[in-house]
């Protein structure tokens, strides 16, 4: 991506976290920028691709972060955990987009049920290692989307936990504390 392409692209992201999808005008992305908006439309043709790029593009880092940490892992368990700190660090390096990503999962629009699907494609990612769990025995049988669905809901909570803390938050130790409260609860 040209430095162009991405100021653009991470400028409508910082926009539309602040200010939501609906309030952030292409004339705002492109003056925040500081281009003119042929510049723009060169690069997207639309407000509605520079989101549908940007929730690609969040989406395939967190799938593809995942397959890279557990390809080599054999336990469930590891798996799981480095599902944790991948989705920690995701929301410690890139806050705006699991802003935007828990600001439009709830809507009605095209563009919301849009976003859903690459949403249940990473819930997908995380389900089959659960299943993968229960099939060997570590993991307590159940409803894997669920149990896959509580574990993409943990980056609500941890953004608010973020919101809240006025500390430095430790990846490691956070990934500790979620591996106990969570994972335990489904060892079987």
């Amino acid at each position: 991506m040209n430095r162009t392409k991405r100021k653009i692209f991470e400028t409508a992201m910082k926009l539309f976290a602040e200010k939501g999808y609906e309030a952030t005008s292409v004339e705002e992305i492109t003056a925040t920028v500081g281009v003119a908006k042929g510049t723009l439309y060169y690069h997207f043709s639309s407000k509605e691709e520079i989101y549908n790029f940007l929730i690609e593009e969040g989406m395939k880092l967190l799938c593809n972060s995942i397959e890279i940490k557990t390809e080599n892992l054999t336990d469930p368990i590891a798996k799981l955990r480095a599902v944790i700190v991948i989705q920690l660090k995701v929301i410690m390096k890139y806050d705006e987009f699991i802003t935007i990503l828990l600001s439009q999962i709830w809507g009605t629009e095209p563009r919301h049920q849009y976003f859903r699907k690459y949403v249940y494609q990473y819930i997908d990612v995380i389900k089959s290692i659960i299943d993968d769990g229960i099939k060997s025995g570590i993991l307590k049988d159940g409803d894997s989307y669920l149990m896959a669905s509580h574990i993409v809901g943990m980056m609500c909570a941890i953004k608010i936990y973020k919101l809240k803390s006025e500390q430095e938050i430790s990846i490691e130790k956070m990934a500790n504390n979620i591996v106990d409260c969570v994972l335990k609860g489904i060892i079987a």
